[in-house]
């Protein structure tokens, strides 16, 4: 385990990560950690090497010019971010970055004894791949767990999923080396509009830990920029028939097969959330 000097003292956290690349469709799962750090105005709190992680040549740094004509460069990396949640009456760690090019084993130890040095109850990552589902549903998101305990606590299904990973996937399936309760958020964005950024996948991943943390999360502009990306993936659809076909094609499928899911007990789920929604 690596160890850290000078770590605050956090109130039970919950650290989320999420990092552009493979594991990151449309930029859905890193547009929820960049909202959450606008909305609970969540501080630096270290960054890790990049030289340890990054081919520069895979991921180039970015130039830029300030306000005043000064130029400087950004270097791709990992951050790590610390808010507090009043309303969570909890502390969070917020993970950014974009997925290493080498030492994953290294990387993940470096998260992950940052995680137990500060006591974190809940490891939560968060992805988004792309599917086959109608831009003109809700996104589905899915959760698994390695956590027999939060699988039985929250009734989602354990991981069974065998194949090619990414550095999400990786870090979920070492938290239990190092003892720390995992949770793992999927967005699935239709692949035939697979561009980014996507904010209704975003807006449905905020939704989802809303439900799990219980915690009226400020939606901002994300609802507004959702419904502006689904009136224009009307437009284009409108403009091709084929489109237009295949989009009502996989509006049959989805309501075929989900119709026994339209419970009463999910349908009061969602109005519960909707309050809570109302009165933050």
């Amino acid at each position: 385990m690596i160890e850290y000097d000078d770590l605050p003292v956090l109130n039970n956290p919950i650290m989320l990560c999420a990092f552009e690349g493979w594991n990151d469709a449309a930029e859905s799962a890193s547009g929820v950690i960049n909202h959450l750090r606008e909305t609970w105005k969540a501080e630096l709190l270290l960054e890790l090497d990049p030289e340890e992680y990054y081919d520069y040549q895979v991921n180039r740094p970015h130039m830029y010019v300030s306000d005043s004509g000064d130029r400087g460069i950004i270097w791709p990396g990992t951050r790590v971010f610390t808010a507090h949640v009043p309303e969570l009456k909890r502390d969070v760690i917020l993970v950014a970055g974009i997925e290493p090019n080498m030492k994953w084993p290294q990387f993940i130890r470096e998260i992950l004894s940052l995680a137990a040095e500060l006591d974190t109850g809940l490891v939560l990552t968060l992805g988004a791949l792309l599917s086959d589902n109608p831009h003109t549903r809700p996104v589905p998101v899915f959760a698994t767990s390695s956590d027999p305990q939060l699988i039985s606590d929250l009734n989602i299904s354990p991981s069974t999923y065998e194949g090619p990973t990414g550095i999400v996937g990786a870090i979920a399936a070492a938290c239990d080396q190092f003892g720390i309760p995992n949770l793992s958020l999927w967005a699935s964005v239709p692949h035939y509009v697979g561009q980014s950024p996507c904010p209704k996948a975003t807006l449905a991943l905020v939704a989802k830990i809303e439900d799990l943390l219980d915690l009226p999360i400020p939606l901002g502009e994300l609802t507004e920029d959702a419904r502006a990306w689904e009136a224009g993936v009307n437009e284009l659809a409108q403009e091709d028939e084929d489109i237009a076909d295949y989009v009502a094609q996989l509006e049959e499928e989805q309501e075929t097969t989900e119709l026994p899911e339209a419970s009463g007990d999910a349908i009061a789920k969602e109005f519960e959330r909707y309050l809570r929604r109302r009165e933050s």
